[in-house]
């Protein structure tokens, strides 16, 4: 369990991120047209998970972004945008922002993708959504890097996360 905080008050989340040089948990989650995305539809490429409580709030929205512009022409890398927003609100969130270089994924069926992972948020405001983590996987689906951000209000270290391609 890691603790982080929400406007300064602490928030456990249900554990923690998996370690680095560890094989990536599979997991399957809902695309924005219904369809589903496991680990497994990224073999071969470079992945970056972007895990986030909701697209409704601004520092969600920028991290998406901003992973959007950082991944414009990197072929070999696939980046995530995983939240428990519905996917009607990914695919919305996505026309309006002109977000092209991201998949967004819904956990909202799958109740394993945040246990696996620790990032389901079990008290504050925001129990039951996800923490603000970002988790890279090489092509051969090992974690290189992670970072569980210590307050939600806070953007993520994106050089950091790049810098582990």
């Amino acid at each position: 369990m890691a603790t982080i905080t929400f406007k300064g008050n602490p928030v456990k989340t249900s554990g923690t991120l998996p370690a680095k040089g560890t094989k990536a948990p599979s997991f399957s989650l809902v695309k924005s047209d219904l369809s589903t995305f496991s680990l497994a539809d990224a073999a071969g490429k470079n992945v970056i998970l972007n895990i986030f409580p909701s697209l409704d709030t601004s520092v969600c929205a920028a991290s998406v972004r901003k992973f959007n512009e950082l991944a414009a022409g990197k072929t070999d890398t696939l980046v995530l945008a995983i939240s428990k927003d519905l996917p009607f609100a990914h695919n919305r969130f996505c026309s309006t922002e002109g977000i092209r270089n991201v998949i967004t994924l819904s956990g909202f069926r799958d109740q394993d993708f945040g246990k696996s992972y620790g990032v389901d948020m079990t008290d504050g405001p925001l129990a039951g959504l996800y923490s603000r983590c970002v988790v890279v996987i090489d092509k051969n689906g090992i974690v290189k890097y992670t970072e569980q951000v210590p307050e939600i209000a806070q953007e993520p270290d994106y050089e950091k996360a790049l810098a582990a391609l």
